[in-house]
């Protein structure tokens, strides 16, 4: 499955630090959104070792011995543990945590994971699809019939997550399959982006720039990402912004 992909992490205009952190591996086709939270250092060593864990280990992955669903898996699971054992052994970052959104690859399949509110996306023509469920108190209300998805984004609780990263010592991963079409789009992103640019507005945007996937540039793709950015900051920018694109470009093999 020929890919293209690029991704970008931004401060926002209000926050003093950038708490996200962002991985890309182009080889192994493998994609992480993370985003910190905790205390005054704690959201950046969070989201931070999360990256680290994923980067260290794909490094070293023999990609044609390996179920890569499983790798994300083990590194979810294994940066929880981390960040949880970080947090009760150093008072200074005691309830620090992140979300994570991770993409990966698998010849005609794409296997998405999230814990939080981090999202993924898939963008074809004139849809824009949330792949992922956010775990908030927001998203409970939906799910119970409370409101609806409207309704929830006026929620001044919209912020309050139900799960993440370094909260408990085991953690529930949500997994999604998903068999690619040629000209797909996924985007994976952190709240900063959806939670002041809404869903049709992000498609308009990745549309307009990338009209023809299959035809798309390196170029394109980066245009997209900084236009999506600008559109957050425009609105505020009051939170960290992180954004990656994957475009599938040829037909997918089984």
């Amino acid at each position: 499955m020929p890919l293209l992909c690029t991704g970008k992490t931004d401060r926002g205009r209000v926050r003093k630090s950038n708490q996200d952190s962002i991985f890309i591996d182009p080889i192994n086709k493998c994609f992480v959104v993370a985003d910190g939270m905790g205390g005054h250092r704690g959201g950046d060593i969070a989201s931070q070792l999360t990256v680290k864990i994923f980067s260290d280990h794909f490094a070293h992955l023999n990609r044609e011995q390996r179920n890569k669903i499983n790798d994300v898996t083990l590194c979810i699971e294994r940066s929880n543990r981390k960040i949880f054992e970080k947090s009760q052994t150093e008072p200074l970052l005691n309830g620090m945590g992140t979300t994570i959104v991770s993409l990966i690859i698998e010849k005609s399949k794409a296997f998405v994971a999230n814990v939080g509110d981090s999202r993924a996306y898939l963008i074809n023509n004139t849809m824009i699809y949330q792949l992922t469920k956010d775990h908030s108190l927001v998203q409970e209300k939906v799910n119970l019939g409370i409101y609806t998805r409207e309704e929830a984004c006026k929620d001044k609780m919209k912020n309050v997550l139900v799960r993440t990263l370094g909260f408990e010592d085991r953690i529930k991963i949500d997994l999604f399959e998903y068999s690619i079409s040629k000209n797909d789009i996924f985007l994976l992103c952190s709240d900063g982006l959806y939670g002041k640019v809404y869903d049709k507005e992000i498609m308009e945007i990745v549309n307009r720039n990338i009209p023809s996937p299959s035809l798309a540039t390196p170029q394109d793709l980066d245009k997209t990402v900084q236009e999506l950015i600008d559109a957050a900051n425009e609105y505020g920018g009051n939170d960290n912004i992180s954004v990656i694109l994957a475009v599938a470009q040829g037909k997918a093999s089984s």
